[in-house]
């Protein structure tokens, strides 16, 4: 049941880390040179691992894998949002 309960929060971490890089970087880094390059998303996936490891040893459902998993969630949110930018995908409030 804890690893269970771990693994779900693994998993919502990474779901987290990813949308909200990805819209960070399509909405308000689109014009960033510097934040479209693969090496922003290198950086941005250690940054968040790094900002989520200290809660690892906070919280007992919080372990190690949680923090590389928000990590590289955040790392391939960035490049995706990179991609976006640079394929021209824009979300438009429809009008």
């Amino acid at each position: 049941m804890f690893g269970m309960i771990t693994l779900a929060l693994a998993l919502g971490a990474s779901w987290f880390g990813y949308g909200t890089a990805r819209r960070f970087v399509r909405e308000r880094l689109r014009y960033v040179d510097s934040a479209l390059t693969p090496g922003a998303a290198i950086i941005a996936g250690i940054g968040g691992a790094i900002l989520l490891s200290p809660l690892a040893w906070l919280l007992p459902l919080v372990t190690g894998g949680t923090a590389v998993a928000f990590g590289l969630g955040v790392g391939l949110g960035t490049r995706a949002g990179a991609s976006d930018v640079k394929r021209g995908y824009r979300i438009t409030d429809g009008v």
